[in-house]
């Protein structure tokens, strides 16, 4: 069901109505999106949320300025800190800061922004094409990887700080864990035939604890925390 959870996501009553995904999704999204969550803060001008929304899903997973979202939506960088803020407590975003301790050339001030449902994400853009068909593939792996082993940190009571780490030289590392001074370093691929390594001076200057590649033949173990 891998395929189908990167489409549909992982809401219980996706998961229990087989067949009927896309109706219930966009039902579930236009009623807890684009009505409760309007509703909790009194927002008046609701086509504003739903067009950061739509930025927000379509830069999943990419490093995101706030300036640059505010002339897209037309609203100021304020506003734009307010939304998200609500989108966070509403459990229906969350974001990673860049991690940076030691090397120059570390991105120092970046944040990307994940979708704590697949499902929900695809329901803003409408878009439930299937993989084969999607050009977003690495970027769903990505955030459903991330949100689902955010999940389960949650749910044993782990309190990782989480981050990204890219430099200025294009070297990244998606997903980081840190916990009582020990480092974790994680990279996904979805297509195996694409080489992937934890950067060199990365590895040299933390000395993480763990570092692995996350594929689609172990990421049972990442995401149950093993």
């Amino acid at each position: 069901m891998l395929e189908h959870r990167l489409v549909f996501g992982y809401y219980p009553e996706i998961v229990n109505n087989p067949g009927d995904e896309i109706e219930r999704l966009k039902n579930l999204t236009e009623s807890y999106l684009y009505k409760d969550v309007l509703q909790w803060e009194n927002i008046q001008k609701p086509e504003k949320l739903e067009k950061l929304l739509t930025a927000l899903a379509l830069q999943m997973g990419n490093e995101v300025s706030y300036n640059e979202l505010s002339q897209w939506v037309g609203i100021d960088n304020f506003t734009v800190e307010k939304y998200i803020r609500l989108l966070e407590q509403s459990f229906i975003i969350f974001r990673l800061d860049s991690f940076n301790r030691n090397l120059r050339n570390e991105i120092k001030k970046g944040k990307k922004i994940y979708f704590y449902d697949n499902g929900i994400r695809n329901a803003i853009l409408n878009n439930f094409n299937p993989l084969n068909l999607r050009d977003d593939v690495a970027k769903l792996w990505e955030n459903f990887l991330i949100s689902e082993r955010m999940k389960t940190n949650s749910y044993h009571l782990k309190n990782f700080k989480t981050y990204f780490w890219r430099t200025h030289a294009q070297q990244e590392i998606d997903f980081l864990e840190e916990a009582d001074g020990k480092i974790s370093a994680y990279e996904f691929k979805w297509n195996e035939r694409k080489k992937a390594k934890i950067p060199k001076n990365f590895s040299e200057t933390y000395n993480p604890e763990i570092e692995k590649i996350v594929t689609k033949d172990n990421f049972h173990e990442f995401v149950i925390n093993r």
